[in-house]
């Protein structure tokens, strides 16, 4: 049993079954035994790969598409260039170093980091030290200071909390997490909250609801200082139903219930609920298109055959293997999904123009 395990059933054991929004972000957040405050989750060592780190053409095509943007938004002399959740800081090291063909953009930015593990900031501050930008690290979104910013953020909306209700036969019902049979389980909580909707559909049913407040306050400070932000992740174009929690381990799916606060919990993006999400908030949105097809609009294909032209044969069969995975779409080519969030006076953005 985990630390983190022995927290959870003693909360349980006092105030009762647990939301499941609430677990996923005591399992990911938590101030000691948190999933991201305790460990670097990347690389072959951890437990996933991200784009960034499966090639640097990810990283360096999305430093494209910020300056491309940073020229329709009128190249203002200041501007934020915002990442949510950098991870080891890649993507961040990769876009700096493809913006150094377009000087006046990079003299314009300030970088600006939002991330809440101590481990990753300390990876993150040394990957990118070298950099001729000025960088900032915040823990939340409420700290951005204000004025235009291009934000990227590259499967940060997946691990989010998400509330569960699940039908029965008079209603919805949240889905909570309890004790049963000395083990974590999943339970209905008695009260029904609402049993007007869905009737068609079979008791079992999942919906998913996530808190995406991140969102909505960057959509907002978009709105009203200008600018623009690219969510990249992993989910589905149109609101539906079912249970898509997971929990992935040394690169494989496992309980999200066995060892909280050792595996990475994520669900997948409802992009349809993140567009209204963005609206409300007075901000625009555009796709979301395929990862696949976002990345061959900027170039990706084009830029393989550059790296490879100059790569050893090892290298440039690699190269070859990073543009399937990121591109194909049986991998991350169809399944992960690219949406822009813009000011109301921006035109269509690159990549979202097919």
């Amino acid at each position: 049993m985990t630390p983190l395990e022995r927290e959870i059933r003693a909360i349980i054991e006092t105030e009762g079954p647990m939301m499941v929004s609430d677990y996923m972000q005591l399992c990911l957040a938590h101030p000691r035994h948190g999933y991201y405050v305790t460990r670097d989750p990347l690389g072959a060592g951890g437990d996933f790969v991200t784009a960034p780190e499966v090639s640097q053409m990810f990283g360096e095509l999305i430093g494209a598409w910020a300056a491309a943007v940073w020229q329709q938004m009128g190249s203002p002399a200041k501007v934020q260039l915002v990442e949510l959740g950098p991870g080891r800081g890649t993507l961040m090291a990769d876009a700096l170093r493809a913006a150094t063909g377009m000087p006046d953009f990079l003299s314009a930015v300030s970088v600006h980091l939002v991330e809440a593990s101590p481990v990753l900031c300390a990876i993150q501050e040394k990957r990118l030290a070298n950099m001729a930008v000025s960088i900032a690290w915040h823990r939340a979104v409420e700290e951005l200071p204000d004025g235009p910013a291009i934000a990227i953020a590259n499967e940060f909306v997946d691990a989010l909390p998400v509330g569960q209700f699940i039908k029965d036969r008079d209603g919805w019902h949240a889905r909570t997490i309890g004790i049963a049979d000395g083990k974590l389980a999943f339970m209905a909580a008695p009260g029904v909250l609402f049993g007007y909707a869905g009737a068609e559909l079979p008791s079992g049913t999942i919906l998913e609801r996530r808190q995406d407040q991140p969102i909505a306050l960057l959509s907002r400070r978009i709105a009203a200082d200008g600018g623009a932000a690219l969510i990249i992740d992993y989910g589905h174009a149109e609101s539906g139903f079912g249970d898509t929690l997971q929990a992935v381990r040394a690169h494989k799916f496992a309980d999200p219930l066995e060892m909280p606060g050792e595996a990475d919990l994520t669900a997948q993006v409802d992009f349809a609920a993140l567009a209204v999400t963005a609206t409300r908030q007075g901000a625009t949105t555009q796709g979301p298109v395929p990862q696949g097809a976002f990345l061959r609009t900027l170039g990706i294909e084009r830029r393989a055959e550059r790296l490879q032209s100059k790569a050893t044969p090892k290298q440039a069969a690699d190269i070859d293997s990073a543009l399937m995975r990121l591109t194909a779409p049986d991998q991350m080519g169809e399944l992960f999904k690219v949406m822009a969030i813009a000011h109301p006076k921006l035109g269509t953005l690159l990549g979202f123009d097919s």
